[in-house]
């Protein structure tokens, strides 16, 4: 049965208003760029777990935050999946949950069952009806994934981290990998935290594996990909103002005989020498490794021809050449070209693709962007902190703006669902500015009900 939740949400559509592109203050409501609409596909306190009880805004306890879809969401992937008799496509999408901001939670959401609830990750069933993707009760799958979940511990941390490690603690990145896994990359906030998470959505048995070889770390985007022979890829951003860019490559291909390809590899760091980046081998732990600062990576980007685009939240100033967009504070998104092998290639040409901004194409705006995803027909998604989503087409000589989040909100993660017809995103924590409580947000969106808190919810994108 489809949630009746979702289908009631999903009515509320996101008018088109004049001047979409604006870098200062957001609206109370979303807006929707003329030729698009969105719709929801899932919001804060939906059911995902079968047996969660029904969503009370101002009562929200550790019993009910572990079953339902959480306070705030990133969008991490959708996994397709086999066509069945019945002939309905269907597919798992992956949403992290990261911490909340306690402030803009209900009073009833402070105690430490609640909080830990709300963390974590969901795993949600995707049906097509009538065109649309839609959220659905049932199906094996779908689960929540919270700090008390049981993890098995791999890679040379083993033997250092006791049985019973739990996670996924505080998720703020990850991605779906093309074997079909999702990497959720934890903050540290002790020595069991701060992997990265693999977690075979398809199979609800599977205990999740935290990946150790991967490093100990804060990270702000993750993109896998495979070598020619099957090997994973794996590029990391580092979370912070002075944020590196990390690659990890496994020594054997991964595949049913060898799920844990990712426990032994080589982990490199990446260092500037003039307008190339090369990835320098690290020895002990990546916090010491001595790769160039970036300004504020984020979302990663890996293309088919081996190139990477990366989304840099800018503002901070850093050894990164000038003609790269050094202290832009809108930020910039940067192209990284393969020099030699297009999946494990020495080193990569950079340039500038994006500067942040008022971008002089279409007179969009792109500020601060953090999001990167790949279209049905080759085109870019670019989701920033200031401005909504973009859509860069024609190698960026093509910006349009399609979508601005409501006020106190950023998006989190784009994908699109597996027949491209649309592009998922979610609208993090709207009402969530300086200053800003639980009981005087500064907007109620989605609902603008008086009686309603502002609620995450994720979108679904679509041309008209």
């Amino acid at each position: 049965m489809l949630r009746r939740r979702t289908l009631l949400a999903a009515t509320l559509a996101a008018p088109f208003m004049p001047g979409l592109a604006s870098a200062g203050e957001l609206p109370l409501d979303d807006t929707t760029a003329k030729g698009f609409m969105r719709r929801a596909v899932a919001v804060w306190g939906d059911r995902v777990e079968p047996d969660a009880p029904r969503f009370v805004p101002g009562a929200v306890d550790g019993e009910a935050a572990e079953k339902q879809f959480a306070w705030d969401a990133i969008v991490l992937g959708v996994v397709p999946q086999i066509l069945g008799d019945d002939g309905v496509p269907r597919a798992l999408m992956v949403v992290a949950h990261p911490s909340p901001i306690a402030a803009m939670l209900p009073p009833s959401a402070h105690s430490k069952e609640a909080l830990r609830g709300i963390e974590g990750a969901s795993i949600l069933n995707l049906e097509r009806h009538d065109g649309r993707w839609l959220a659905v009760d049932g199906g094996f799958q779908t689960r929540r994934l919270t700090p008390a979940t049981l993890c098995r511990v791999s890679g040379p941390m083993r033997a250092e981290l006791s049985e019973g490690v739990r996670g996924p603690v505080g998720p703020l990145a990850g991605c779906v990998t093309p074997w079909g896994h999702a990497l959720i990359a934890e903050t540290p906030s002790g020595i069991s935290s701060g992997y990265v998470v693999d977690v075979d959505p398809a199979d609800a048995d599977a205990m999740p594996v935290k990946r150790t070889a991967l490093g100990h770390f804060a990270r702000a985007g993750l993109a896998a990909t495979q070598t020619s022979d099957g090997r994973p890829v794996v590029l990391m951003s580092e979370a912070g103002g002075q944020g590196r860019i990390f690659r990890f490559i496994a020594r054997g291909p991964i595949s049913a005989d060898t799920p844990d390809a990712l426990d032994d590899g080589e982990l490199s760091v990446g260092v500037m020498r003039g307008l190339t980046l090369e990835f320098v081998q690290v020895n002990g732990d990546p916090l010491q490794a001595s790769g160039t600062n970036f300004d504020s990576p984020a979302g990663i980007l890996v293309l088919a021809d081996g190139s990477v685009l990366i989304a840099c939240r800018g503002g901070v100033g850093n050894g990164v050449p000038s003609e790269l967009g050094q202290g832009n504070p809108d930020g910039c998104v940067l192209l990284l070209r393969p020099q030699g092998d297009r999946q494990m290639p020495d080193s990569y040409a950079i340039e500038l693709a994006l500067a942040g901004g008022d971008t002089g194409i279409g007179n969009a705006t792109v500020s601060r962007p953090s999001e990167l995803a790949l279209g049905a027909r080759g085109q870019i998604w670019i989701g920033a902190e200031g401005t909504g989503i973009a859509l860069a087409e024609d190698g960026f000589t093509k910006i349009t703006q399609v979508y601005l989040q409501p006020r106190g909100a950023v998006i989190g993660g784009i994908a699109q669902s597996p027949d491209g017809s649309e592009m998922f995103a979610s609208v993090r924590h709207p009402g969530a500015t300086s200053g800003s409580s639980w009981a005087n947000p500064a907007t109620r969106w989605p609902t603008l009900r008086s009686d309603m808190p502002p609620q995450t919810m994720v979108v679904a994108l679509t041309r008209r």
